[in-house]
Parts: C-alpha cells; structure tokens; sequence
C-alpha cells in the first residue's frame, strides 16, 4: 500500500503501449527478400494501459516502406517479464535492429537496448531512466523536488488486485484527448492492466548512455508532462521532436511518428 500512496501523490503516470510478439510485416511490394533482410527491423513495443494495436496506424507506414516489424505485446506484469518480451522479439529479428517505446515502453527499451543488435532507441512520450531510477523515482523527482507542475491524467486510476488501469472517462479526457471520443473508448476497453511493482522497479543499464536515440515529446501530453519529457530528452542527449499531441501521438498523428522512427533508422 505504500507503494500506491506514493504513486497517487505523485502522480507517476505509467503509460502506454505492446504485448507477446507478433510478427506484423513483410517486404514491401517490388522489394526482393535479400533487399528487405538488409534492413533493420524495427520493435515497437507499447506503454502501460495499452497493447500492441496502439502501433496499428503506423505499423502500415512501415511495412509500405519495406521494413520488417513487430509488435511486442507485453504482459505489464514487471520489468523483467516485459524486456524479456522484448528480447525475444530481438533474438527472432535478422540483422540490426531499432527500438521505439512509449511510455513506460520507454523503460523497457532502456533497459533492453543493450543487445548488440540494437541499432538506436527512440521514445515516444517516454520515460528515459538513468541507472537506479524507476518510474516512482523519476516522478518524485520532478513533481515534488523540482516542482514541475503535474498533469491530472493519473491522479485518479482504479486498483485492484495489484493492477491498475485508468477510468474510461480518463482515457477520453487526458491519455487520447486529441481522437474521436469513439476511438477513445475503444482504447479504454483494450487496455492492459498495469501491475503496481513497475513503478518502483529500477534501470541497471540504460541503453540510451551508448545507443543513438530519439524522442518525441507530446506538447498536450496530459499522462507526463511534456516539461518532464522534454528534461529527460535532454538528459540523454536525443535528437528531440515536438508534436502538438496528446500521449498517444502514435494514434493521433501516425505519420509523424513514423517519419522519426525512419530517422532513426538511417542513424548509426
């Protein structure tokens, strides 16, 4: 219980968005099976509160432009049993790859990018933790040591079990406040449940302090605020893009994030 009291007062939104991995693209049309392989794959993996259809809109875009990609669907049941997913999505990839992670995603990319296959790292409205920190940490740090001014969207999830999931009206108003409230919905009813010992569990080796990485920050991101993100863009050191979005950018603006994450594929 204490940790839940510490995650409501201080508001530590874990978020968004994959799950067990599913294969979900092959060579674009004309492209000969050897061109494709040369490519990296690209590993989409979600945040809290969401699955591996938060990557639908932009997984086309990809997939039109020849590249291999997958979906992890993670269980968001703890750290390790998420990057775990991950790395299996890494072992089947042929060649390089490139990581993108949204939201508490973000954690798990940090965390999992230190396979010698991955190629660079790009975060989404994400958590980019240093060595030590967790989500719980992260959120303190900002919200009631440095006083960046908190955003309401998690001030108010359900608990039960051990697991947290965010009210429908929340998903509505401050996690996909910029898409039609029907597709909203949708979200909220195929959201993953969240256990609560994510929230304290802590980074060992950051990807982010030798891999190339990217971030997107969400202007309108109501889940973290765009302040936090865009400090802990800085912190390391990404190649930083602004979207006048709520959290789930990769929902409301696809082709946006899709053209970051081929950025990044062409990075070395």
């Amino acid at each position: 219980m204490k940790l839940i009291s510490r995650m409501l007062a201080y508001g530590a939104s874990a978020v968004l968005l994959c799950t067990s991995p599913s294969v979900s693209a092959l060579s674009g049309p004309g492209k000969t099976q050897s061109a494709a392989d040369e490519k990296p794959t690209i590993i989409l993996v979600h945040g809290a509160f969401a699955d591996g259809s938060s990557w639908n809109k932009v997984i086309p875009i990809l997939q039109k432009r020849g590249y291999q990609t997958i979906a992890v669907q993670n269980p968001l049941t703890s750290l390790d049993e998420d990057v775990a997913f991950v790395n299996r999505a890494i072992a089947e990839a042929k060649g390089n790859v490139v990581l993108v992670g949204h939201s508490w995603g973000g954690a798990v990319i940090t965390q999992a990018g230190n396979s010698d296959k991955v190629q660079s790292l790009v975060y989404v409205a994400a958590y980019a933790p240093d060595e030590g920190e967790s989500l719980e940490s992260i959120s303190k740090d900002a919200y009631e040591t440095k006083k960046i001014p908190n955003v309401p969207g998690f001030s108010d999830p359900v608990i039960a079990d051990g697991f947290i999931r965010l009210k429908d009206e929340t998903i509505v108003q401050y996690f996909a406040q910029d898409l039609p409230r029907q597709d909203a919905l949708v979200l909220a009813a195929g959201q993953g449940r969240f256990h609560v010992s994510t929230l304290g569990a802590k980074i060992s080796n950051p990807a982010w302090k030798h891999k190339p990485s990217f971030y997107i920050v969400s202007d309108h991101d109501q889940i973290i605020s765009p302040k936090l993100e865009s400090e802990m863009a800085a912190r390391i050191k990404a190649t930083v893009f602004h979207l006048p979005a709520s959290h789930v950018s990769m929902l409301s603006q696809p082709a946006k994030v899709a053209e970051v994450i081929l950025k990044a594929v062409g990075s070395k």
